[in-house]
């Protein structure tokens, strides 16, 4: 079976971000075609990159690394949570980003993004990084924003639109999770 993380990208204090995945994983889990499961960055405190050697050669010192490294290695997909922060997504999942590489690779991602302006600046930076580990994305993204789609900036209420938007796009990760898997085996 397909295995898809739901990854929450904010480990700040009070995050939106808890509710918006568990959302998304709600939704996701009704599907027959894959598994779903949370991955929160909150469970893995990785500091920031402390590896002597680049990730692309796949020889992780730290036992922080290799926990984070056999976690990914799990899953054919991924849909990332994020807020924008400044115009972009946040360094803890950036640095998450960075310490693997080849657990990346060959993989399918999606996007739903929070923030005033739905967190479409966050997901055009995700895309950049997630293109240089060699991760699909899809076209369909989730853009949630905390004016409409939170009362009070802190408590989720979707609008019902956002669900067939969200469905869309796990239809585009699942498929393209199965498409990309000739290329995990040979990898």
């Amino acid at each position: 079976m397909t295995k898809i993380a739901i990854i929450l990208g904010s480990t700040r204090p009070g995050r939106n971000g808890a509710a918006v995945a568990h959302w998304v994983l709600g939704i996701a889990k009704q599907r027959p075609d894959a598994e779903f499961e949370l991955v929160d960055l909150a469970e893995y405190p990785l500091p920031l990159l402390d590896e002597v050697l680049p990730p692309s050669l796949g020889q992780y010192q730290n036992d922080h690394t290799k926990a984070w490294a056999s976690r990914i290695a799990e899953f054919d997909g991924f849909v990332f949570v994020t807020p924008e922060y400044n115009h972009s997504t946040t360094g803890v999942l950036k640095n998450a980003l960075d310490y693997l590489y080849a657990e990346w690779n060959n993989k399918a991602a999606g996007f739903v993004g929070y923030g005033s302006g739905g967190g479409i600046r966050a997901v055009e930076h995700l895309r950049l990084i997630a293109s240089e580990l060699q991760i699909a994305t899809v076209r369909a993204q989730v853009a949630l924003s905390l004016l409409a789609d939170f009362e009070d900036y802190s408590v989720f209420t979707p609008g019902p639109h956002h669900q067939h938007t969200l469905e869309a796009m796990l239809d585009q990760v699942v498929s393209w999770s199965k498409a990309l898997q000739p290329l995990r085996a040979n990898a």
